[in-house]
């Protein structure tokens, strides 16, 4: 069951929506119930607070998440390891604020064709013409001048862009934010990770010249394959998101610039040999896009990884290149975000791996257990010789039977247990144990000396992520910007 409005009227009163399932065959119930309990069991606000992750609180507001340690962590290694690759590709690096004018998305439209989703505008108190009676009332017609919680970063970008004049040399011009954005989620609609109001996007925009739109497109496309393949995301869908021409007014920009990027991005996708479906209505107010559909462990499907042409921001925002010709050019605008939201990414993750994480992306990749109190101060120093090799390590130097330990480390996921006893102590070695598979038990791999067990560590660490640079198809590597340290 569900609350729903009257014809999706929040003023009209609210019923009970009943869904109903029906199964023609008995294996096919079963099938599904097993689903729903694994789907329980992984749900990642459950395991979000076993593992220590992350957390809401009423007092901050709901749709808000707050990062723990751990959480931080891991979220912290997803972004240096796509920042780490956005480096390699020529995308130079921004940040903008939180805010911006009301003028500049009015311009650029996300104001008043994205007013419903937004949170209201901000005006300054005493200026000239505040109504403070008013203050969050949205009015498309209104021209006070105020402030707006960014819902989207690519407005901002584009003023960096515009802030120099700009030669066909210098372009693709690829500018890269991890933001932090804001909607106005519906309280009912909002649910973990996976649907906030507050969350941070790995936006990239890339400013290039007409012929180069379809070689950016599929490099912005290899990315997201990239990312996909370092994260175990092997199962998944290209939708091709198109505007409704029934509906042509909740589109920005003319039918012709439509026409000519849902034409390349039909290109792109062909000949990076994706299998797309057509879907009409999905485009952004401002472009259409290519929308990569992932299907989780669980069966289910997500929007995560997007990319998307946009001829009409650089026309409202009057953007410019100077060609070899020396005339004034309008540039193209790519948006690009393999990610997605960083949070529902993260929500989709969790749940997708049931919280064991690869070892490269673990907030703990390795726990040192010594047998007794004795053994604390060499346990401690092992695990300093891990953290110089650039591995993260705890130590539980509770006063706890060993296989207390063993049992809350295994209920905590870490990849690696390395029991420490007075015989390995003497030897100068460590007893290693690799986390089991889900529902199995773990994998007991011997006593190693340090170096070896450094080297194991550090090639568990290494080889997924080399693994996702191997191409899915041969597709020219970008050259980095002028300019920029390489």
């Amino acid at each position: 069951i569900a609350g729903a409005y009257w014809r999706g009227d929040e003023s009209r009163p609210q019923l009970t929506r009943i869904y109903g399932v029906s199964f023609p065959k008995q294996s096919m119930l079963e099938e599904h119930l097993e689903r729903l309990e694994l789907a329980r069991q992984r749900d990642h606000r459950k395991l979000g607070r076993e593992l220590g992750l992350f957390m809401f609180s009423n007092k901050v507001g709901p749709g808000l998440p707050m990062w723990l340690p751990k959480g931080t962590t891991l979220r912290e290694t997803l972004v240096d390891f796509l920042k780490e690759e956005q480096l390699r590709r020529g995308y130079q690096p921004v940040i903008t604020p939180h805010i911006g004018r009301l003028e500049l998305y009015k311009t650029s439209g996300h104001y008043p064709y994205y007013a419903e989703s937004q949170f209201p505008p901000m005006f300054e108190r005493g200026g000239a013409g505040a109504r403070p009676e008013e203050a969050n009332v949205i009015d498309a017609d209104d021209d006070r001048d105020g402030y707006l919680l960014k819902p989207m970063n690519c407005p901002h970008h584009t003023q960096i862009y515009a802030h120099e004049p700009r030669s066909y040399r210098d372009l693709p011009v690829r500018l890269a934010e991890f933001g932090q954005v804001y909607r106005f989620e519906q309280s009912g609609e909002l649910g973990g990770l996976t649907r906030v109001r507050g969350f941070t996007v790995d936006d990239a925009h890339i400013f290039c010249t007409p012929a180069q739109v379809k070689d950016e497109f599929k490099d912005a496309i290899d990315l997201t394959l990239f990312v996909f393949r370092a994260l175990g995301f092997e199962d998944f869908t290209a939708q091709v998101s198109l505007r409704d021409p029934a509906n042509t007014e909740k589109y920005i920009g003319e039918d012709a610039h439509w026409d000519t990027a849902e034409n390349a991005i039909r290109e792109a996708a062909a000949e990076m040999g994706l299998d797309t479906v057509e879907e009409v209505g999905e485009a952004a107010f401002y472009g259409p896009k290519l929308d990569f559909m992932v299907q989780d462990a669980l069966g289910r499907r997500w929007q995560l990884g997007t990319v998307q042409v946009d001829y009409n921001l650089p026309e409202r925002f009057d953007l410019s290149y100077t060609d070899a010709d020396d005339t004034r050019r309008r540039p193209v605008m790519i948006h690009r975000a393999p990610f997605g939201s960083l949070e529902r990414f993260i929500g989709v993750l969790i749940e997708h791996t049931g919280g064991r994480f690869p070892t490269w992306l673990a907030p703990v990749q390795a726990v040192v257990l010594p047998l007794n109190d004795d053994l604390n101060e060499r346990a401690h120093a092992v695990a300093a010789r891990l953290r110089d090799a650039g591995l993260r390590v705890d130590v539980d130097a509770r006063s706890e039977k060993l296989g207390r330990k063993i049992r809350d480390a295994e209920v905590e996921k870490v990849p690696f247990m390395l029991v420490l006893g007075n015989q390995e102590a003497e030897a100068g070695t460590v007893s290693v144990r690799r986390h089991g598979a889900e529902g199995g038990r773990a994998e007991d791999l011997g006593a190693m000396p340090m170096d070896d067990l450094v080297a194991l560590l550090q090639r568990e660490v290494a080889e997924p992520l080399g693994r996702a640079h191997r191409p899915s198809v041969e597709t020219p590597r970008p050259e980095p910007t002028p300019g920029f340290r390489v």
